[in-house]
């Protein structure tokens, strides 16, 4: 990140970080909630081969079409509007990663608790991408370059992963019905529903801000979003993947041990965060600095705000993720379909009014509504299944 913002610059950084953002809604498309449900339905199949070849098979040739139809879009708008017309090689170079995520099977590793093969083949992606920006990316004309590289890392991990899964567990591609693709359609619909309301006030914003002021700022506050994404996701985001089949399994025999474990993990979680975020908020600027290679102040407002709605999301994350464990995911899509219907115009309009600042405002009342109300669900006799 430091060295692509000093060789291309803020303002194609900017432009990248669009595209990557319009890039997203497509994954959301193609991934369809099976993060969630497909990995659900491994982890409770995962000892009958011919189901999970089944389910396998019913997933990748739904996740196909969809990235098909992704495609589709894709070519309406760099043909038909101006914003995207002007720059339409970037938007093009960056859908490769649409079809990396598409083949990369994360769901089915999630769902045997084989975690290992996830890492492993990040870290082979990332190092061939790591390596190839410091080949190829030189000058501020070599930004294309970026979008491309950022692609071959999402295919190369998607073809291995594939391999993996083909290889190594033997699971078998079966030709499915239209009857079992709808099977699998009407088990993600929730989930799919709530993630593209997650993503309505999450992806949006980089989006929107792109879409209300200008390349260099969407820059900005692009970079401040990476890094607050980077404190709430990592180590995180891992452990309550690899935690999601688990706690499914053991809810399964015993719906209280789940909540109790849930509990423990969620409220050692919180006290972490509370302790870390505020040095992150004091060493802001020094950060900003080692990044940017100058003491934007712009960047550095952006984090420290962002901070507060990590806080919330971090405080928040296993209870919001009990739902699913507890098979309610309908409560779990109701809350952020309401955040989203929310949220949404309240992106728009703060942005109007504080520009890219905006985005991250309407972030934490958001996160901080979302946070309130999952307290409450979970607080006033939630139903255990």
């Amino acid at each position: 990140l430091p060295y692509l913002i000093r060789v291309i610059g803020l303002e194609h950084f900017g432009l990248i970080a669009f595209a990557q953002s319009l890039a997203q809604y497509f994954m959301i498309l193609t991934d369809y909630g099976f993060s969630l449900s497909a990995t659900r339905k491994i982890a409770l199949y995962r000892e009958e081969k011919e189901k999970v070849c089944a389910i396998f098979s019913s997933v990748m040739t739904v996740k196909l079409i969809l990235a098909t139809l992704s495609f589709l879009i894709l070519i309406v708008l760099v043909n038909f509007i101006p914003k995207f017309k002007n720059d339409w090689l970037v938007y093009v170079l960056s859908f490769g990663s649409v079809i990396g995520n598409t083949l990369f099977p994360t769901w089915y590793f999630q769902g045997i608790e084989k975690m290992r093969y996830i890492f492993a083949l990040n870290i082979i992606g990332g190092i061939i991408y790591i390596f190839s920006i410091f080949m190829f990316v030189k000058t501020p004309g070599d930004y294309l370059f970026v979008p491309f590289i950022n692609s071959f890392f999402f295919l190369t991990t998607g073809v291995l992963g594939l391999y993996v899964v083909f290889r190594k567990f033997r699971v078998g591609f079966i030709r499915q019905t239209y009857g079992d693709i709808r099977q699998e359609l009407k088990a993600g619909w929730d989930i799919f529903i709530s993630i593209v309301a997650i993503n309505a006030y999450t992806t949006t914003r980089v989006f929107a801000v792109g879409l209300l002021t200008n390349n260099t700022l969407t820059g900005y506050y692009s970079i401040g979003e990476r890094v607050a994404n980077a404190i709430q996701t990592f180590p995180l985001d891992s452990f309550s993947q690899a935690i999601f089949p688990r706690l499914t399994k053991i809810f399964s025999r015993n719906k209280k041990r789940a909540l109790r474990i849930m509990r423990k993990i969620q409220d050692s979680t919180t006290s972490t965060y509370a302790i870390v975020l505020p040095l992150i908020f004091l060493t802001a600027p020094w950060i900003t600095r080692i990044l940017c290679g100058a003491a934007y102040e712009e960047v550095t407002v952006t984090m420290r705000l962002l901070l507060l709605s990590v806080f919330f999301v971090n405080a928040n994350a296993f209870k919001v993720q009990f739902l699913l464990v507890g098979g309610r995911s309908d409560i779990y899509s109701k809350l952020h379909v309401i955040a989203a219907l929310v949220g949404l115009p309240l992106i728009f309009l703060l942005i109007n009014y504080f520009s890219y600042l905006g985005a991250a405002l309407s972030t934490i009342m958001i996160e901080a509504g979302i946070f309130l109300v999952t307290f409450q669900i979970l607080g006033q006799g939630f139903s255990l299944g």
